[in-house]
């Protein structure tokens, strides 16, 4: 079968393209528009860890808020409620690399969301 690289998914906050899809993890890179924010959402079968790139993001992992900037990382364990929110004037991106044993877009359980997806 052949390899789609660098596929873009088109969001109502931003968009995605996938690095690398293979069967220990899988990495993204993520762009979220100006004051956009994900769904608040949890995982059950994988964790993911965020890397910005660029930008202002307002991280929520469980009850911790956490404001991260250019070369700022945080660590998301399965199970836990979190979202990222773009607090900037300019696009923030930041690669998030998946581990687990299940990478589907329906392993996305949406707590709130901006844009009616629950």
């Amino acid at each position: 079968m052949p390899h789609k690289k660098n596929i873009t998914d088109h969001r109502p906050w931003g968009y995605y393209q996938i690095l690398s899809d293979k069967a220990t993890h899988k990495v993204k890179r993520i762009v979220v528009y100006p004051g956009k924010r994900l769904s608040l959402q949890r995982h059950k079968q994988r964790s993911e860890h965020w890397h910005i790139l660029d930008g202002e993001a307002l991280v929520t992992v469980d009850d911790k808020k956490i404001t991260l900037t250019g070369g700022g990382s945080v660590d998301i364990p399965k199970e836990a409620l979190h979202r990222i929110e773009n607090q900037g004037t300019s696009d923030l991106s930041f690669v998030e690399v998946q581990r687990g044993d299940y990478f589907g877009e329906d392993d996305i359980e949406r707590i709130e969301d901006d844009f009616g997806r629950i």
